[in-house]
């Protein structure tokens, strides 16, 4: 399913209505179109306990992870669905744009981790949910 969205909602939670904006970009009239995927969102915190190589705060690809940053882990078959490295995505009932900046184990499908710094409590906060992540698509 494709949404389109103007430039400025992107600062906007999704989960509210979808009719003011907050100023962020030039061209107010701009659209963007958005793929929505359905995945399994957990939590997880740049600490040497929840991996099982080397410095914690170093992703996959290479990326330096430190606390307060809107960065999220894929399961390496979303890879194939648009989400690449860098890519920066809308998460539903959280604030602001996400970049896809780690990728996780094999085992994992249809689903994305979210950084959360190394605040044990918010990650364990958030659990384990079902959400919609919105992903822009490139003009055809």
């Amino acid at each position: 399913m494709r949404y389109f969205f103007n430039s400025y909602l992107v600062c906007m939670n999704l989960s509210l209505v979808l009719t003011s904006g907050c100023g962020v970009g030039e061209d107010q009239n701009a659209r963007q179109t958005y793929d929505t995927l359905k995945v399994v969102a957990t939590a997880y915190n740049s600490l040497e306990a929840q991996t099982t190589r080397g410095n914690a705060a170093i992703a996959a690809w290479g990326d330096t992870l430190k606390p307060g940053m809107k960065v999220i882990a894929i399961s390496r078959d979303l890879i194939d669905s648009g989400l690449a490295h860098n890519t920066e995505v809308l998460i539903e009932g959280l604030d602001g744009t996400y970049i896809v900046k780690d990728k996780m184990n094999r085992r994992w499908t249809n689903k994305i981790d979210i950084y959360m710094g190394e605040d044990v409590t918010e990650a364990r906060d958030w659990g384990r949910q079902k959400v919609e992540i919105y992903v822009p698509v490139e003009d055809e």
